[in-house]
């Protein structure tokens, strides 16, 4: 990096810090620390896309679309029809009984043990996915640039515990504004830049079909199958209970709405993420298909994660991994070569030899795929702990390697700006939760409202440190983003489903969900483990345990209901004016 990158860098994410420290100086009650209270929907509904659009975001969707194209955007079709309910039925709840945190509404609603179930469990899921959002973009940033994973941690984690403790969730919002325009501008220019640097000869409807032809431009998938953890099915159910559970129930989430000047504001600012959040996943594959594209016509290493390579090229397997890279730099001339003619038929609209070009690259893609397999069967075999999937390497790898100084740093600001705005998020709902849902409600008689936003604060400053601490402990999985949605997926079924029976089924009583949501969630976990065990025996890709967490807790509910016969239980209305 240059002295021009590191400048950008640096003054990019100080400007953040020092932005959201200045903004929201000065004495706040806690209504102001907890909740924000005044924003305006685009306040809101960039608050919802930064919280969501962390640096995994940034960093493993342009690697999953460069190995398996376009299909992943399914998984957010969902996401509309469940903002839509959301505007229906839970914002103009939660704004009616005034509430804090999603969870209060449940002790309203049921009692005590139920309202500190769910916040139990969204503690224990989002306070992992926090150090995930601080470690994706450490663990990445680390092996690229060679740079301590564990100072990285404790860098990004230390700029986002600086202004959260400072400034609460008006903090939050403020700087996530900022963080969103660096990110989108971040990811237009290195879209421009990569179509400019592809060949003379190849235009952007011809990249589009070099693309199709590799099978990276499939986008629906109607085939229903469980195994299949993309296609139209899977995303208009099983996603569609993970949205509805993130965006209804997610503390990190319903902070961000809740902070909203009323009910309307609340409402446009939601149906502004859920309108524009498909075309900007959209984009942002799109931007890993065009790396795809710029790669047929330039080199790459055999594994895209520099760390792995170091590590097989210091072992006894360093030949044998060398005549592996020589087969695969070969590999690459002759397609490049062949590319280049494919390229200019293309242009010139000669279909009967580029058909037949087609089919020998995509020959030349098999082989390479096959080389590369050796390569990383070599490297765990050099070191089993590597990680041999390079998938969220393939972006930072194009950044580092092919952008010009000053935008280096620019991409860079990105990756880390997109991980403190969903980690301040995050960090901000658990204390939030930690302090209105356990701390108040046990602990606080007597207490003053100062007394709450500094509780407010250090319940910041210890989760910060949680997340932190799990950050430096966690290693990679198969896809960072695949690995949030997994955690989500696990605890999310039965938080939602506690919400719906709140909802929609007064007949329920604080008695039969709680005992229900207890054995759903054992199920759900249950049933992930025996996937896990990898034994042959599969019961549901994890997208389907959002809605097996959500239904069973539902029918368990009702069964237990049905059955009990203690009518002094009587069920309390979901709205009540006091």
């Amino acid at each position: 990096m240059s002295m021009v990158d590191w400048f950008i860098l640096a003054s990019t994410l100080a400007f953040i810090v020092l932005y959201g420290v200045y903004k929201t100086r000065g004495k706040q009650t806690s209504e102001q620390y907890i909740k924000g209270g005044d924003a305006r929907w685009w306040t809101v509904g960039l608050s919802v896309m930064a919280t969501q659009a962390s640096a995994i975001t940034f960093l493993s969707t342009p690697g999953q679309a460069y190995t398996d194209g376009m299909e992943f955007v399914q998984f957010y079709f969902g996401l509309p029809i469940a903002v839509i309910i959301i505007c229906v039925t839970f914002i103009p709840i939660y704004h009616k009984l005034k509430v804090y945190t999603a969870y209060e509404f449940l002790e309203k609603r049921f009692d005590v043990k139920t309202r500190s179930l769910a916040s139990i469990l969204f503690l224990i899921q989002r306070g992992l996915a926090a150090g995930i959002t601080i470690y994706a973009p450490a663990i990445i940033l680390s092996a690229v640039l060679n740079w301590e994973l564990k100072y990285l941690n404790i860098v990004i984690g230390i700029l986002v515990i600086i202004y959260t403790v400072s400034g609460g969730t008006k903090a939050v919002n403020v700087t996530q504004k900022q963080q969103m325009i660096v990110i989108m501008a971040g990811m237009v220019t290195a879209f421009v830049l990569i179509v400019t640097q592809l060949p003379d000869s190849v235009s952007f409807d011809n990249a589009l079909t070099m693309a199709g032809n590799a099978d990276k431009m499939k986008i629906l998938d109607f085939d229903f199958s469980l195994d299949d953890r993309y296609n139209v099915w899977t995303a208009l159910f099983g996603a569609s209970f993970l949205m509805l559970s993130y965006f209804g129930t997610d503390q990190s989430q319903v902070q961000r709405y809740l902070s909203g000047k009323s009910v309307k504001q609340m409402r446009i600012g939601l149906l502004f993420n859920g309108l524009l959040k498909v075309p900007m996943q959209f984009f942002i594959l799109m931007v890993g298909v065009m790396v795809f594209v710029f790669y047929q016509f330039n080199s790459t290493p055999l594994n895209f994660n520099p760390a792995a390579e170091k590590a097989v090229l210091e072992s006894e397997y360093a030949s044998d991994y060398k005549e592996l890279q020589q087969a695969h730099t070969s590999i690459l001339q002759e397609k490049q070569e062949k590319q280049i003619v494919y390229g200019k038929l293309l242009e010139n609209g000669t279909s009967a030899e580029s058909n037949l070009l087609s089919n020998e690259l995509k020959d030349l893609r098999n082989t390479e795929e096959l080389n590369r397999e050796k390569a990383r069967e070599l490297i765990t075999k050099a070191d089993p702990s590597a990680e041999t999937n390079d998938k969220d390497f393939v972006f930072i790898n194009f950044i580092l390697n092919h952008l010009p100084k000053g935008l280096i740093g620019l991409l860079l600001a990105v990756i880390i700006s997109a991980a403190m705005s969903s980690t301040a998020s995050e960090l901000n709902a658990l204390s939030s939760t930690t302090t209105i849902d356990i701390y108040k409600r046990f602990k606080g008689a007597g207490k003053d409202d100062d007394h709450f936003v500094t509780a407010s604060k250090w319940f910041t400053l210890l989760w910060g440190i949680i997340a932190i601490t799990f950050a430096s402990i966690v290693s990679l999985f198969d896809n960072l983003i695949q690995l949030v949605n997994i955690i989500g997926s696990l605890f999310y079924g039965t938080i939602l489903g506690i919400f719906l029976v709140a909802f929609y089924f007064k007949q329920i009583k604080g008695r039969a969900i709680f005992i229900a949501a207890l054995i759903s969630e054992a199920v759900v976990v249950a049933c992930y483990l025996v996937d896990l065990a990898d034994n042959g025996i599969k019961i549901l890709p994890f997208l389907w345990l959002n809605p097996l967490g959500a239904l069973l807790t539902i029918a368990l509910a009702l069964i237990i209901q049905t059955g009990w016969s203690d009518s002094s239980l009587k069920p309390q209305p979901i709205l009540e004016d006091k």
